[in-house]
């Protein structure tokens, strides 16, 4: 059974960019335009979930920093991880087409961002790492799909975890043609709830 995880992303395959490079080129305002960069669909990939994080999490570190600085650079190095492992393309996830001579696919990279995607704008979850293990490559191969995130303080977990996989399920199966098993879904953190954080 094939699997690809979240392992470290070589810098080439940012087209010569590292991720600081691009967190500066954020930082700003993608000003002036690089088209190196803006023509590269792994930057403009790894320019949107570091967007995202930011938005996800800027209070919650901010508060996080104040109460435990150590805890709080390990966390952000996770989640930096996970976003270099995310803009790898990864295998191909082949699409049907009408027309036999067209080859369509999906790239492992789009899907864990619909993945991803899913869960951040879920409310109380901040997704980590994704997992997609089973032969992707093979129409109608079982895939099970393993997740981790963070969850705000209070949400119940067993709730939020139910609907964090009935989301992540629905989204697969509107947008692409995997055959999807089990979801796994590991809540590693808890962060403070949003009245704690202003």
């Amino acid at each position: 059974m094939a699997m690809t995880d979240d392992a470290a992303v070589p810098e080439d395959d940012l087209d010569g960019h590292t991720l600081e490079e691009l967190g500066e080129y954020l930082d700003r305002g993608r000003e002036p335009r690089d088209p190196s960069i803006e023509n590269s669909a792994a930057c403009r990939l790894a320019l949107a979930n570091l967007t995202r994080l930011t938005e996800l999490s800027a209070r919650a570190l901010r508060q996080e920093a104040d109460r435990e600085p150590d805890r709080d650079e390990v966390w952000i190095a996770g989640l930096l991880d996970a976003i270099r492992s995310e803009v790898r393309s990864g295998r191909d996830i082949p699409v049907r087409h009408p027309d036999p001579t067209l080859r369509l696919a999906l790239t492992e990279a789009a899907v864990r961002g619909m993945i991803r995607r899913a869960g951040d704008t879920m409310g109380g979850v901040i997704m980590g790492r994704c997992t997609l293990d089973g032969d992707v490559s093979a129409p109608g191969a079982v895939v099970r799909i393993d997740v981790t995130c963070a969850l705000e303080f209070g949400l119940p977990v067993a709730v939020a975890a139910d609907r964090l996989r009935e989301r992540i399920r629905y989204a697969l199966e509107r947008h692409t043609e995997l055959t999807v098993g089990a979801i796994d879904v590991t809540v590693d953190d808890v962060y403070p709830h949003r009245e704690e954080r202003e």
